[in-house]
């Protein structure tokens, strides 16, 4: 039963990544705002023309170094190690970031002029991407072993302050879009990144881990 249960969250692990880094690449490329984990990073690639990946990546490290402060404050010396090893993890998980940024086409500009490029479908892929971006951070920090950075930095904040997952993530994601709106206005005097997709994915994918915890 034992091998049975950690083949079962090996294997919701796997699929929880493929299924976070789908809903996040598939909420940018609706064009209708990235999601607000990745708005710090996107709009730190669009204004100093930097790859999109290699921003996620270096964010990542620094919420990596956050949660081990956290853990190190909270005396959980044996999540270190773990902490640790989210390095690698981001850097295959940006990849395939890359990867599905490179086969979902921009539904405004690729698409536009189409059914798939009107501004219904895009939204209906928008409130998709909300669910898949739910669902796979909260099958990705059920299995317990080495979080995606941007969700194992909501975990750790939770533990923190002894707060719900969900309701952290909320709180988390809102921060994300403050900072960006606040970095894309002072170097390029402009919004970069957030817009209705951005606020909707900040009240929504809290929501929908909570209801898929409650449910699974």
């Amino acid at each position: 039963m034992n091998r049975r249960i950690r083949t079962a969250r090996a294997v919701g692990y796997l699929v929880g990544n493929v299924v976070l880094a789908l809903g996040l690449t598939l909420n940018t490329q609706t064009q209708l705002g990235v999601s607000p984990i990745m708005s710090i990073a996107y709009s730190t690639s669009e204004l100093f023309g930097m790859n999109f990946g290699n921003t996620v990546f270096a964010m990542y490290v620094i919420f990596v170094a956050a949660e081990m402060v956290i853990h190190i404050y909270l005396k959980r010396y044996r999540t270190i190690p773990l902490d640790a090893a989210q390095i690698l993890l981001s850097l295959l998980f940006t990849r395939v970031l890359n990867f599905f940024k490179l086969v979902i086409p921009d539904f405004a500009a690729d698409l536009g002029g189409t059914i798939w490029g009107s501004m219904p479908s895009r939204i209906m892929f928008l409130l998709l991407s909300i669910v898949l971006t739910g669902i796979g951070a909260a099958m990705t920090l059920n299995a317990r072993l080495v979080p995606n950075p941007g969700d194992g930095i909501v975990q750790a904040i939770a533990d923190l302050a002894d707060k719900d997952i969900g309701l952290t993530k909320n709180l988390v994601d809102a921060t994300c879009v403050t900072i960006t709106c606040a970095v894309s206005m002072f170097f390029g005097g402009r919004i970069i990144g957030i817009g209705i997709g951005t606020l909707l994915a900040m009240l929504g994918v809290g929501r929908v881990i909570t209801a898929y915890n409650a449910l699974f």
